[in-house]
Parts: structure tokens; sequence; C-alpha cells
């Protein structure tokens, strides 16, 4: 079992520390039925009646890695903040404690998709993270939900540099106003081991294996990919 180590650095209280994935599954998930109509049975087609609460792939991503969580309130509120163009608003950050939150000048990213034309705010993490030689850390927007923020992706070698990665983020909403709660998800992380990748383009032979696969695939009217080919991953 590898392991990964969140380090506190700035006194942050424990309810506001990192939590596997697993932990906080959105409310739209968990609410969701397993079946249409919540009867397990043929749709009357030949196929299954599923929803997406039965599809692996989407479980396996929400319960993937860990969530780093805002250790303080933020209030938004839109206001102009240029005295030379008074009718353009942009986000005003406050919050009561820790000073959670730095800004990028806009010339830093000029470019970028996200960005907005105003200064770019970044959440101070106070977490350093450290995990086996060989893994480094993917920082992603929490997968599968509704985010107040969007953190820009990012990938960071963390078993070098073990110090706290400041989270990037842009509003999803531009226009947001109103309170985030400590607490919310702000980024989802998930280690992965480095590897030297090399792409080719599959053969007669993999075609012939794929399909073999969905032939064994369509055998089964519930669970099949789960029962057949899914491998069990676990974050603790």
């Amino acid at each position: 079992m590898s392991n990964i180590v969140f380090t506190n650095t700035i006194d942050v209280p424990d309810i506001y520390a990192p939590q596997p994935a697993s932990r906080l599954i959105p409310d739209w998930y968990k609410n969701t039925n397993s079946y249409i109509g919540e009867n397990k049975m043929p749709d009357g087609n030949g196929s299954t009646n599923a929803t997406i609460k039965r599809c692996m792939p989407i479980f396996d991503v929400l319960n993937s890695g860990y969530f780093l969580v805002t250790h303080t309130d933020l209030w938004v509120t839109q206001k102009a903040q240029d005295i030379k163009n008074p009718d353009k608003k942009s986000a005003w950050f406050e919050w009561p404690s820790f000073e959670p939150i730095a800004f990028h000048s806009v010339e830093q990213a000029p470019l970028h998709p996200g960005t907005t034309g105003t200064p770019i705010p970044k959440w101070m993490n106070p977490w350093g993270i450290k995990t086996p030689s060989g893994y480094s850390t993917l920082f992603i927007p929490p997968v599968h939900r509704d985010n107040i923020f969007t953190a820009l992706p990012a990938v960071v070698d963390t078993d070098t540099y073990i110090a706290p990665v400041n989270i990037v983020f842009v509003l999803t909403d531009p226009a947001f106003e109103g309170l985030v709660p400590a607490g919310t998800p702000i980024v989802q992380i998930i280690p992965f081991k480095r590897e030297v990748w090399e792409m080719s383009i599959g053969t007669d032979a993999d075609l012939i294996e794929q399909n073999k696969i969905s032939r064994k695939l369509h055998t089964k009217f519930f669970d099949a990919y789960k029962t057949q080919f899914r491998q069990i991953k676990e974050y603790k």
C-alpha cells in the first residue's frame, strides 16, 4: 500500500483536513436511483434499465483520490475595482481568518481561456503533500459536482516538492455572489506513478481482442463491466 502524507503548515482545524473523495460523494449521486423506476429489470429492448449510478467508471472517478477543502469562510461580491472603468465589476473576496487568497496578475496568463481579464485568485493551500518516490499528483476540479470554484488543473511532483501547492482558480460563474462556507471542496487530487509512455496504433489483433471483450460484456444484463473487468481502487 502506498502512503500519501498531508502536513498541516498553519494549524488549520482538523475538521478542514483533506479527506478521501469517497467521504464527500455529491448528494445528486447519492439520491439517484440505481435503476429506472426503482425496478432492476431489462428495459424491453434487450438492454438494462440501470442509471448512471450503476456506471462503474463514474463511481470510480467520484471515489478517486482526495479533496482539499476550504479552511475558512469566503464571502464573494461583485464590485467595480478600477476607477478608470467603474462600470466593469469583478469578484471581490473577503474572509475572517488565515488570509486564504492571493492573486496572480492578468499579465501572467493573458491568453488562458478561463481567465476574465482581472487578477487571477489562488487559494493559499495550507497542506504540504508528500507521495512516495516516483509518484506525482494530479490536481483537478472536483468531478461531477457543482463547483463554485474551477481549479486550474496541474501536475506536481509531490515526491520531491513536498511544500504546499497553492490552487489557482476562477469562479465557475464569474458573476457569483455569496458565501462559500469553510469545508467546501476546492480541488480533487489523485496521486499517480510516473512512467514513460509511447503511443501506437492498434493492429488487427488488437481489434479481434476488443471484439471478444465486447461480446463478453454483452452476455450480461446487469453489472457486466463491474463483474468481469473492473479492478478495485482504494484511497483511504
